[in-house]
């Protein structure tokens, strides 16, 4: 059924591209927010990773928006299942990478921390 096709994969299209950093509000509305919420989430068993946490959550939404978007378009363009690459992998590892690197440096200049620090400002 060719409309069961062009929802689900309309809908995974839609998810992807919320998910993925191609629009200019999603950053602060919806990956950074779960970043750093999975930041917290590990810094609740082990305070010094919220870094690092915050980091891989952020590359885990960018790279799911990535791929959500490219199976979402191939079931809206296609009547057949292609199967996700290394290649199409790669370029959306590569493209998280590039915005890694801004959510690293407002790490470092201490805009993100623990959610401890946020109501115990004294606390590090």
């Amino acid at each position: 059924m060719r409309w069961k096709r062009t929802l689900s994969g309309g809908v995974l299209a839609t998810v992807g591209f919320i998910l993925s950093p191609l629009s200019w509000w999603n950053d602060l509305v919806v990956n950074l927010p779960l970043a750093i919420a999975f930041g917290w989430l590990v810094s609740l068993i082990y305070k010094p990773l919220f870094e690092g946490a915050v980091i891989v959550g952020y590359w885990l939404t960018n790279v799911l928006g990535f791929i959500l978007m490219h199976k979402g378009a191939q079931k809206l363009l296609s009547d057949e299942n292609a199967k996700y690459s290394w290649k199409h992998l790669a370029k959306d590892l590569g493209i998280s990478l590039a915005y890694t690197a801004l959510i690293l440096v407002l790490l470092k200049l201490g805009v993100l921390k623990p959610i401890q620090n946020y109501f115990h400002p004294g606390a590090s």
